[in-house]
């Protein structure tokens, strides 16, 4: 079971990225993906999440209208596409899969993660 996230990067403030979270040894749509981000001294902290059908999503408050997570399961890839970045988005963000999108938004109810992808944002 392996998660690996890329797409992450240096970008100026307002701009966008695309991440991606890419499973493999494990049916990937059998799953709920969240999105976790975790910035230097602060507990980390969900993003957003997508069940197993795609169908229904969370995208927490301090992202919403920002962020857009999305999934291709023939492709065994999650996807969070984040625009109109800030400084405060600047963080290691982490893809994680379990049964379900956990309410409680708790990092430690999910049983499978990634490494993480550095998102900088900087001038």
């Amino acid at each position: 079971v392996q998660l690996v996230e890329s797409g992450g990067g240096l970008v100026q403030p307002g701009g966008s990225l695309r991440l991606s979270c890419a499973a493999s040894g494990f049916t990937l749509g059998h799953y709920a993906v969240a999105w976790f981000r975790q910035a230097p001294g602060k507990e980390r902290e969900e993003v957003s999440c997508i069940d197993a059908s795609g169908a229904n999503t969370y995208v927490a408050d301090s992202v919403k209208g920002r962020v857009t997570i999305s999934r291709d399961n023939n492709k065994q890839e999650v996807y969070l596409r984040m625009s109109g970045l800030k400084s405060e988005d600047a963080a290691i963000y982490y893809c994680a899969a379990d049964a379900v999108c956990f309410e409680s938004g708790n990092a430690a109810e999910y049983d499978y993660w990634g490494q993480g992808t550095q998102v900088t944002v900087s001038t």
